[in-house]
């Protein structure tokens, strides 16, 4: 899984765009850099220096990678470099030297054709990807994924009667539509089925969902049997779940338990709480399954069941789902009328029905298991041309897998890792483990190694994390040097690491390898599909299957839309492959940063120049059919602008402004509608300033205070540079925007005692209740008191965002063509860009305007009630409660609020940050008058920002009361 990021001198200080690439990148990949981009950014001379720089190390001939002992030095047939001669280095390394050169033809010889020792030959299998040696293989399983000449090469009997899995899936996707339309509410109660459906090959799901999901795939057992009397009580094998959100509790197999109904829980109206019966407080110990609840809950609303129950099993690990056995009695009621009784007999008869065909014990494995399938098939079907046939081969062929195979390989995907040692592997629901771990591995899912199968060939590093301090301790007891003195994990880590790499030990890697035993690992080629199939299903790299189990445990609740698809996020194949590989590049310049290697993070910012002029050329010669433009945030020219952006702040930390201005001007003439326009033209104006070039820093200036994509803070920052730099003689007229920057904004001083007096640290002062606090606080109480009695909240901007989420609600989830692709979104794609008020200004407009005639309080309620603990960019159900809600919305009052929220709907992104720290509100009379107050607080020696400025600007135009409050210390004379 994703390596832990290491602060560093460099990247301790948050540089300007690191926080926005780390999000982009999400999951770190684990395998090695493409061969070119390898090539690209690491010369031979910098391989072995570069090696702990992340998947650097991986991509060159390091000595801990494929270096191990009794590898011979071989000449390279390209450079004449000489090398250690285990495969995997050979093979790595002249892949780097042949991409330095002209692109490789179709004649030329691949990695797979090359011998470079004599090894037993091996007869091909009709396995569906081990059909060659596993050795020669290498260049395929650790080598990068997305190039389809090593990848198909490695199985080109597709038509082999024994490949049925490849053909089946093959011809299951065959005739799937170019573009497609989706026409499907996406409601996440369904997480276990596909959300997608093609309107023009409506039979092409059903049969790729035969493909990939069979009937055998997950054993389902009835755990639910009526008793002898079914019409009065039913006895009920079900589970706890939802442990690991509870506080720890010691169970006892057999103690009794009690159910209790929480029809307030935010995620799911129909939550059913598990208590303690023997507890006087009801010791909570989790939920029922959603499903039991589903059925339950009406039961228990109406008082028709009792329910009791006891622990029927203790779980293998603390937090899994607790086996219990819940009875169910009917009770009797003869004061209910005729037509009571009836309903509730015919909830008691969909109870008895759900009951007897449900399985309420389905293991958690087994669920994982749904929605990995669920996932696989949704990409499978909707991104069918974006994956080569051995691709689409490899990934059916998970349904050909046993039932435990494919158990153990979502344990294994969903857990941290890399490495996983066999022997403390142990589900109940995998019947062998070491059976299953083989059959992944003889599919090429899974790595493996073993005492007598030394894997030279991986990182050291990886395996060493495996052992426990202990063990690790015994093998140092064990090697004739003496290193007793090493008791910390790390130092431990580093001292075997230091004797492994350098050689020292040559008995080393056998006692490791039996101290660890048989591991396994995800292989790197199903890791980088996965990977692939992972990103298209969530469309960010923020969001993985764990979404799937929050669903199911209640824990979120995403939001009800409609799925219409019109055009392909990826319109080909090449579009994907050049997006990741500009992912990649990503990550390996994040990882540079880590390591403070500022000549890798040059390279990385040089290299995404190249790429950026190259793609741009390649686009304006293809602008055929173009998908909408806020598809833009999945091409690769995003990418490398956001690559680039970090690049900028990376050199200006260093003073590198020549560097910094050359990638400033390619930005802005490469990237017409980047949102990130205002901030490329304020810097560059800043650094030709620093450069000692004025005349030029002022033209920069005032040619981004007249581009349309430049708003909010960084316009009037760039309209005071003007100022500031066109006095006489450069400029004699005065700009007509300079009146409007000299408003005066009302401002009120107050006086603190401060707590602490030190430069760059918060200020802290004692409140006016004596306890102490920031000066937002000192600020609120001040307004409650001789301020004028007001109410308020320190939120910023977020009471405004819930508020323009609650109101827009039905506007945001509408049914716009493009904007959903997957049911775990929390707005549409097109929800921080222009085209969103552009799509939806009728519904918009007519929205504003019954905000306008006073009815905002009214849709706020409703849309509170109707959605409240659901999912919504910018809605934080926790943080404010209706009663404030309200209160804001009926003191601003309707004209104020409509220019407001419209606002926020013509440019959300620019508009969504910069808001004043305090919004306040009081109620003038007993009939419900009230009125608000937006507050702005600076503590001593702090100024407004430029994007605080632009609010304040904006707020006193629509006619909002904003004033600022600034803070200062109590004079000595006091």
């Amino acid at each position: 899984m994703a390596p832990s990021r290491q602060p560093t001198a460099l990247a301790g200080a948050m540089l300007t765009g690191r926080e926005s690439v780390v999000r982009l990148i999400g999951r770190r990949r684990r395998s090695p850099l493409p061969a070119p981009l390898a090539a690209a950014l690491l010369s031979p001379s910098h391989q072995a220096d570069d090696a702990g720089a992340g998947e650097a190390a991986a991509a060159g001939p390091s000595s801990s990678v494929g270096g191990g002992a009794g590898a011979e030095p071989v000449a390279c047939p390209v450079c004449g470099e000489f090398i250690p001669g285990s495969d995997y280095c050979v093979n790595t390394h002249l892949d780097i030297c042949l991409s330095r050169g002209a692109k490789r033809k179709l004649t030329q010889s691949s990695l797979l054709d090359f011998r470079f020792s004599k090894k037993t030959t091996v007869e091909p299998t009709p396995d569906i990807v081990n059909n060659v040696d596993e050795a020669e293989n290498k260049g395929l399983t650790d080598g990068d994924v997305c190039t389809d000449r090593e990848f198909c090469s490695m199985n080109s009997d597709t038509g082999s009667p024994e490949n049925s899995a490849a053909a089946l899936l093959t011809g299951c996707l065959d005739g799937s539509p170019g573009i497609f339309e989706m026409h499907n509410t996406c409601t996440p109660s369904n997480a276990g089925l596909p959300n997608m459906k093609s309107a023009q090959n409506g039979d092409t799901d059903e049969k790729l969902s035969s493909c990939l999901i069979s009937t055998g795939t997950i054993s389902v057992s009835i755990g639910a049997c009526p008793d002898a009397d079914s019409s009065t009580t039913v006895a009920i094998d079900t589970v706890i779940v939802g442990r690991r959100f509870r506080e720890s509790f010691e169970l006892q197999e057999g103690m009794g338990i009690a159910v209790l109904r929480d029809p307030q829980n935010a995620k799911d109206p129909d939550a059913v709480k598990v208590l303690y019966a023997g507890s006087d407080c009801g010791q909570m110990l989790g939920y029922l399954p959603r499903e039991l609840a589903k059925v339950l809950a009406p039961l228990l609303d109406t008082h028709f069941v009792e329910c009791q129950g006891f622990v029927a099993g203790l779980p293998e690990q603390q937090l899994d789902n607790v086996p219990i056995q819940l009875t169910c009695q009917k009770c009797e009621n003869d004061n209910q009328n005729y037509e009571d009784l009836r309903y509730q007999q015919s909830l008691w008869e969909n109870f008895l029905g759900v009951v007897r065909n449900g399985n309420f014990q389905e293991p958690s494995s087994a669920r994982y298991q749904t929605n990995f399938n669920t996932m696989l098939l949704d990409v499978m079907t909707n991104h069918t041309h974006l994956f080569s046939d051995t691709e689409t081969s490899f990934l059916g062929s998970f349904n050909s897998l046993s039932n435990d195979g494919q158990r153990l390989f979502v344990k294994i995907y969903t857990r941290k890792g890399p490495w996983f040692r066999v022997s403390s592997i142990s589900y109940r629901e995998i019947s062998d483990v070491e059976q299953a771990a083989m059959e992944l591995k003889l599919a090429g899912y899974i790595d493996m190694f073993s005492c007598t199968d030394v894997p030279f060939e991986h990182d050291m590093n990886e395996i060493l994390n495996v052992l426990s301090v202990p063990e690790m301790k015994e093998i140092l007891k064990e090697l004739p040097k003496d290193n007793t003195n090493c008791t910390r994990r790390h130092e431990l880590l580093s001292t075997l690491l230091s004797m492994y790499n350098n050689g020292t030990c040559t008995v080393l890697p056998k006692r490791i390898f039996k101290w660890t035993g048989t591991c396994i690992r995800i292989s790197n080629m199903a890791d980088e599909l996965l990977w692939r199939v992972q990103r298209l299903f969530f469309l960010n790299g923020d969001q993985d299957l764990s979404s799937f189990l929050l669903v199911d445990l209640g824990l979120v609740k995403f939001p009800d839309y409609t799925c219409r698809v019109s055009h392909h996020i990826f319109q080909e194949r090449n579009d994907l492959l050049e997006y990741e590989e500009a992912i990649r590049l990503a990550q390996f310049m994040d990882e540079s940063l880590d390591n403070d290697n500022m000549e890798l993070v040059s390279r990385c910012a040089d290299l995404s120049e190249n790429r950026l002029c190259t793609l741009l050329k390649e686009e304006d010669s293809n602008l055929t059919d173009s998908p909408p433009s806020f598809y833009s945030c999945f091409s690769s020219t995003w990418v490398y602008s956001k690559i680039l952006t970090l690049g900028v702040s990376a050199y200006e930390r260093e003073r590198r402004y020549a560097d910094a201005i050359r990638t400033l001007k390619i930005l802005l003439s490469k990237v017409a509608s980047g949102r990130r326009r205002g901030y490329w033209t304020l810097r560059l104006s800043i650094d030709l300033e620093h450069m000692g070039r004025p005349n030029e820093s002022l033209s920069i200036a005032e040619g981004g205070v007249i581009d349309p994509w430049i708003r909010a803070g960084s316009k009037i920052a760039l309209q005071k540079r003007v100022l500031r730099l066109g006095k006489p003689p450069r400029r004699w007229k005065v700009p007509s925007y300079a009146d409007s920057l000299k408003r005066n904004i009302k401002e009120v001083n107050i006086e603190g005692r401060p707590l602490n007096c030190e430069i760059g640290a918060k200020n802290v002062f004692y409140g006016y209740d004596g306890d102490r606090c920031g000066v937002e606080q000192l600020a609120l109480q001040y307004y409650a008191d001789e301020g004028g009695g007001w109410q308020g909240t320190h939120s910023e901007g977020g009471i405004w965002m819930t508020i323009f989420g609650l109101l827009m609600w039905d506007v945001i989830f509408s049914e716009v063509c493009d904007v959903f692709h997957s049911k775990f979104q929390t707005a549409p794609l097109d929800f921080e860009t222009d085209d969103f008020y552009k799509s939806r200004k009728d519904l918009i407009e007519s929205q504003l305007k019954r905000i306008h005639d006073g009815m905002a309080e009214e849709l706020l309620i409703s849309s509170w009630e109707l959605h409240q603990g659901t999912s919504c960019r910018g809605v934080n159900w926790d943080r404010h409660s209706m009663a404030d809600v309200r209160a804001v919305v009926a003191g601003v009052g309707g004209h104020r609020l409509a220019l407001l929220l419209r606002h926020l709907a013509l440019d959300y992104r620019s508009w969504s940050s910069g808001m004043p720290d305090l919004l306040l509100w009081r109620f003038l009379d007993e009939r419900g008058g009230a009125e608000a107050k937006l507050v702005e607080v600076k503590g001593p020696k702090d100024q407004l920002s430029e994007q605080q400025r632009a609010w304040i600007f904006v707020l006193m135009d629509f006619g909002f009361d904003v004033e600022v409050c600034k803070v200062s210390v109590v004079s000595k004379r006091r």
